[in-house]
Parts: structure tokens; sequence; C-alpha cells
């Protein structure tokens, strides 16, 4: 099998669109997956941090996700463990509101079939937020509803949702994620790294 995280790394497909941002950045990749890898997270796309410190989740929203999955730092940053594979590897910039863009369809078009061939002994999918779900789910309709129906999905797949500090009142308004969904997710991450 071809390693095609060289070649992802050097991608430029969105230059022109990320230029025209309120941002007016370049790409940069951010690639976090090698073969081996026991958990995917399987997310939307990098933020303003993780594009500057080119580490996925180096933010809130990363201690959040940690603390749902149950994990530390080191566990979470070793790529022969767990495979951080984003709808988009670069973050989309923010419109002229300061709101982030959505994931440009064509980094998923052009890599994600790739990313997900070079992690094929996952043993849980962990889906973030929307554009996630979206591609991973059939019949997908809400975030909510995915979260929700954490029984009906296949063994070994969770949706979560997005643990940016923008989804506290998300949270706040639904308990029982915390209360069921995320124990189950732990003993989930625990029996995918085991040996």
């Amino acid at each position: 099998m071809t390693d095609i995280r060289p070649a992802l790394r050097r991608c430029t497909l969105c230059a022109d669109r990320f230029a025209l941002t309120a941002t007016a950045h370049r790409p940069n990749p951010v690639v976090w997956f090698q073969p081996g890898a026991r958990i995917l997270i399987a997310s939307q796309a990098p933020g303003l941090r993780v594009h500057e410190a080119n580490t996925p989740f180096w933010d809130a929203s990363g201690k959040r996700l940690r603390h749902w999955l149950g994990v530390d730092e080191e566990t979470f940053y070793d790529r022969d463990r767990v495979a951080i594979v984003p709808m988009a590897f670069c973050f989309p910039g923010y419109d002229a509101k300061g709101n982030d863009l959505p994931p440009p369809a064509i980094c998923a078009k052009t890599w994600r079939a790739q990313a997900l061939a070079t992690v094929p002994d996952v043993r849980l999918t962990v889906l973030i937020g929307g554009h996630a779900m979206r591609y991973h789910l059939p019949h997908f309709t809400s975030v909510t509803k995915a979260v929700a129906d954490w029984r009906n999905w296949p063994e070994g797949v969770f949706a979560l949702p997005h643990p940016s500090w923008r989804n506290t009142g998300w949270l706040k308004k639904n308990p029982w994620f915390e209360e069921d969904v995320v124990p189950r997710l732990r003993k989930a991450v625990k029996d995918a790294l085991d040996d």
C-alpha cells in the first residue's frame, strides 16, 4: 500500500479558497494517522489553534474530548493507538463574522478513502460532529439523534457532539450524554486499546 501521508502533507488543493477567507491563510494539512491505530477519531476540520500548532485537538475541545474518552494526552497522541482523520485536514478559515467555515468537500473526496484504508486495524470509530456523521452513518438526520441512537449503530461506533465550548448549552440540555453515553464510550475505548 502506498503511504499517502507525504502527499497529503503537501496538499494545496484549497489554497485559492483559503486565500479568500477572513483569515487569508495558507493550507497546512494536519496529518495524524498511521497503520496500526486501534481507535479512529473521525472529526470535522482543524481549528485555528490546531492549524498553528500542527497538533489535532490542541485546544480546550481536545481536553473535553480526552475527558469523554477517558484517556490522557500521551495515549491520545500516540499514533500507534489513535488515528485522527478529519473530513478536511486543513483549517477551513473563518467567514466575515468570525464563524468557522465548513470543511471543504474536495478534501474528503480526494483523501478520505485513502486515509481510512491506511488504518485497517481500527476497533472503535468515534464520530465527532455532523459532517463526520453524515459521511459515516446511514440515515443521518441530526447530531442529537445520532448521539442518542448510540445503541443502534454498529458495534464499535459512537457519535459525539463536537467537544467545543460552543456546545456547552447542548450538554446542559442533554445530561443523558454524560450520564449514559460517556461511561459506555470509555469502556469501548479501554476495550479497543487493550491487547
